[in-house]
């Protein structure tokens, strides 16, 4: 498999500019994450996503009213 199947890019150029900051922060609670270099290498696919995790992540972007999370655009 391809990092680019690991990257929630698509997801994350689907939120809107004013939910931003907001969604990056419960996206990076959610991984259990906390600088911007482990946050640029998982939104990119850099890291493969445990299943729990890849679920938090579909579950934050669904609060945002986003399905078509994975891929790189």
């Amino acid at each position: 498999m391809s990092k680019e199947n690991f990257s929630f890019l698509k997801g994350w150029s689907q939120v809107k500019n004013g939910d931003l900051a907001e969604c990056r922060d419960k996206l990076m609670a959610a991984l259990n994450i906390t600088t911007r270099a482990a946050w640029g290498k998982r939104l990119k696919g850099d890291v493969e996503p445990k299943i729990s995790e890849a679920r938090a992540v579909e579950s934050v972007f669904a609060e945002y009213g986003i399905k078509e999370v994975w891929g790189a655009e």
